[in-house]
């Protein structure tokens, strides 16, 4: 009998160090357009990859995150406002840029979307951080009618940008420097003006909630705004932050 209880009492012991176990992993949601920079600078946790907007709302519907990785300030100060996160903290800036197909030689500038024959051109959806730099850009440089003159796609995040170009279901793509850095060639960057760049900012915040790895999710953002995150983010083609 005692030997029964005995067996009884170590399943449960176990079971319950597999449960704290469990929460040593750290879930890391990112914007897709940190999906090949991120995994390569701490290969330790769990990534979730999407739009900004996208992971904003299943965070604020309970998804497991212990940390949001934005493309943009709006998503993680929103999330901040409700105070399911904590204060976001800026770790990166990038650049937007025009994509082409890697072997495409018909645009080299922004004008070449305004005059000549209509581009099948792949854009971010209004949601998605993307999308809101890509037409402020566009407003920017006095070139809204680009995305009234060519047959325009909107994308739910970067990632899908690059894949139309680069699988040829579109002429060109506005997306950011570092999508032309990751793709293995598969697509060139055309630059956009100086003048028409938005300010790009990449915000982070550790996420509030029952049972978040509130440690880790402090410990990983400590060290992406530290020298290591730094260089991992600048190797990959991704700015400083903005300073405040």
């Amino acid at each position: 009998m005692q030997t029964g209880v005995a067996a009884f009492l170590a399943v449960l012991a176990a079971a319950g160090l597999a449960a704290c176990g469990s929460n040593d992993t750290l879930t890391v949601y990112g914007a897709s357009s940190l999906k090949q920079v991120l995994p390569k600078f701490d290969a330790s946790p769990t990534y979730s990859f999407a739009g900004s907007d996208v992971l904003a709302q299943q965070i604020e519907n309970g998804a497991p995150a212990d940390l949001f990785a934005a493309a943009s300030p709006k998503y993680p100060k929103l999330l901040a406002a409700k105070r399911i996160c904590e204060t976001p903290v800026p770790f990166a800036s990038n650049t937007l840029v025009i994509i082409v197909p890697s072997g495409s030689t018909g645009i080299n500038s922004l004008s070449d979307l305004e005059v000549g024959p209509s581009r099948r051109l792949a854009v971010g959806a209004t949601a998605v951080p993307i999308g809101n730099y890509t037409r402020e850009a566009l407003a920017s440089a006095g070139a809204g009618t680009v995305l009234t003159r060519n047959t325009v796609s909107d994308e739910q995040d970067a990632a899908g940008i690059v894949s139309k170009v680069a699988l040829g279901s579109a002429d060109a793509g506005i997306a950011y420097v570092t999508d032309a850095k990751s793709s293995d060639g598969r697509v060139r960057a055309v630059a956009l003006p100086a003048s028409a760049q938005p300010v790009v900012t990449y915000m982070a915040c550790v996420v509030v909630r029952d049972g978040a790895n509130t440690t880790a999710a402090k410990d990983y953002l400590t060290k992406l705004t530290g020298p290591d995150g730094k260089a991992a983010l600048k190797a990959a083609g991704f700015g400083p932050a903005p300073s405040k």
